[in-house]
């Protein structure tokens, strides 16, 4: 039970998290200051500024360089991760997103045209990646983070 306990005494796990959980808050923030309308689904949904994975593999990584430093393998690790993580969310799941946007369009056109096999469930996700500026933002948060709980 005490080694479950160290889990909330970890600052990288804490970093890490506190990285998410503010990304995830300030990305429903802008959604409703951008939009003028609360939407839940954004405290956990993927996509949106700033990025949520950005802010939580960067928040890891710089915890991990001030708990165990530059030269260690573990920070070499978070780095890597935090690398491949920011570029496939302004990768492959930005240009899926993009796909998502238009193939529910074509949906709606179908069902327009009087195809009843085409329902609004079948819609597609798409807020899955992130653009450049809400990766790089996403990861500034998360260095951030990382320095102030260093000075905790």
């Amino acid at each position: 039970m005490d080694k479950f306990l160290e889990i909330f005494q970890n600052k990288i796990i804490i970093t890490a998290v506190i990285g998410w959980v503010s990304a995830q808050v300030l990305k429903t923030i802008t959604h409703l200051i951008v939009n003028h309308k609360f939407v839940w689904e954004r405290l956990l949904g993927d996509g949106g500024m700033p990025s949520a994975h950005s802010a939580t593999v960067c928040g890891m990584a710089g915890a991990t360089f001030f708990q165990c430093g530059p030269a260690s393998p573990e920070f070499a690790i978070a780095l890597i991760l935090a690398i491949i993580v920011m570029h496939d969310a302004s990768g492959v799941r930005l240009e899926t997103g993009k796909q998502a946007v238009l193939l529910n369009k074509m949906m709606e056109s179908f069902a327009r045209l009087g195809d009843p096999s085409i329902t609004a469930q079948e819609r597609l996700k798409e807020f899955v990646g992130h653009t450049k500026s809400q990766v790089c933002m996403g990861g500034l948060l998360g260095i951030l983070i990382a320095v102030l709980i260093n000075w905790v």
